[in-house]
C-alpha cells in the first residue's frame, strides 16, 4: 500500500508561503514515516489556503474559519492517514476547544 501525499495549497499573492512551509515542516516532523510527501502548491484562486490528502480535504481556510493550529491539523491528518498513531500532547484538546 502506498503512502498518501499531503498538499498545502496557499495563495502566493496573500503572502502565505511561509505559513504553508511552517505547517509542512510540522507535518513532516510528525508524519515522516506515514506520508510520501508534503507538497506546497501555489493556488490559482486568491485567498485559498487548503490542506488535503490524496482523497480528503482536511482544512479549508474559508470553510473552517481561518488557519489551522498545528495540533488540530495534526489530529485531522492522523485521523485520515494513520488513525492509531498517538500524537502525545497534540491529542489533548485546548481549553477553548472544550468550551465549544
Amino acid at each position: 500500500m502506498s503512502k498518501p501525499q499531503l498538499t498545502i495549497e496557499y495563495c502566493p499573492r496573500c503572502g502565505w508561503l511561509l505559513r504553508a512551509a511552517w505547517l509542512a515542516q510540522e507535518l513532516l516532523t510528525t508524519f515522516s514515516d506515514d506520508v510520501s510527501a508534503v507538497a506546497l502548491a501555489p493556488a490559482q484562486e486568491s485567498g485559498r489556503f487548503q490542506i488535503r490528502t490524496d482523497e480528503h480535504l482536511l482544512w479549508c481556510r474559508k470553510r473552517d474559519g481561518g488557519f489551522p493550529q498545528p495540533a488540530e491539523l495534526k489530529r485531522r491528518v492522523r485521523d485520515a492517514v494513520c488513525p492509531d498513531k498517538p500524537l502525545g500532547h497534540s491529542d489533548k484538546t485546548s481549553s477553548t476547544e472544550r468550551r465549544e
